[in-house]
């Protein structure tokens, strides 16, 4: 049976890391249903985000490359900028998350906070599809300044809280700054890499490796998994929005918000 748990963790892990519905959120919502111990249960949710995140990395490894053969010196030197722009952009995470992240961590983990974050998040998505109309200004990463990277550092800052998303505030402050979507998208995923990465390693030590082997086993199952689903979701999600825009996931993060709402006021009042 806990294999079947990690399996359907990691489904859910590598479908929602990258589409702008909370992966976290949804991880929160299914450990009410599917939890392991509560320490082990903390691991896990950490090795199949190293999962998704290996995803981007094998995905775009053309792109993130600046070693890669077939790139010409200027090819090179923009793929070193584009790692110079992720870097800006992730300094504001790591300074708010050096300060802040033990106390949100205590306080804003719980079933409300999510409904809330996923509801508020979802018309501010469909706020903003109906809003810009304009053409974007910002068509390509190559294109993007270092300025408009740390802003898009901040709105990321927003993504602590659980329920909100990092994908859906990244995507969000990226195309109110004037990127266009398709654009916003693939930044998102960029910067997904520092940021989970250095936050997942540092849940990692704080929380130690004391697990058995059985424990191993299910890391294992869930991190494969999640790696597996979230290379497809990406194809998937980079396809998708190049026809359409986020109004569907912004609907879905509101029908959810409310089922959790009930779901947790009737489980709380009983």
């Amino acid at each position: 049976m806990d294999f079947i748990k990690a399996i359907v963790l990691g489904i859910v892990e590598g479908i929602t890391e990258f589409l702008p519905i909370s992966s976290t959120g949804h991880l929160i919502i299914l450990n009410n249903f599917l939890s392991f111990s509560t320490d082990f249960e903390k691991n896990f949710d950490i090795f199949i985000q190293f999962g998704a995140i290996l995803s981007v990395v094998v995905y775009f490894w053309h792109t993130l490359n600046p070693f890669e053969r077939s790139k010409n010196e200027f090819q090179k030197r923009e793929t070193i900028n584009l790692w110079l722009k992720v870097i800006i952009a992730v300094i504001p995470v790591i300074v708010i998350g050096a300060i802040f992240g033990g106390k949100i961590q205590k306080y804003l983990f719980n079933s409300t906070t999510v409904a809330l974050a996923l509801i508020i998040g979802g018309v501010v998505m469909i706020f903003i599809e109906i809003m810009k109309k304009d053409k974007a200004r910002i068509p390509s990463i190559n294109e993007i300044d270092y300025l408009t990277c740390f802003l898009i550092g901040l709105f990321q800052c927003l993504s602590f809280i659980p329920g909100a998303s990092r994908s859906a505030v990244t995507i969000i402050g990226a195309m109110i700054l004037g990127l266009s979507r398709g654009i916003a998208v693939e930044f998102s995923f960029f910067l997904a890499l520092p940021t989970i990465f250095a936050a997942s390693a540092f849940s990692l030590v704080k929380i130690g490796f004391s697990i058995t082997l059985k424990e191993w086993m299910l890391l294992i199952t869930g991190f494969v998994t999640s790696f597996i689903v979230a290379y497809f979701i990406i194809g998937f999600f980079i396809n998708f929005v190049r026809k359409h825009n986020f109004i569907p996931f912004a609907v879905y993060r509101i029908i959810l918000g409310i089922i959790v709402l009930i779901y947790f006021w009737f489980k709380n009042f009983n």
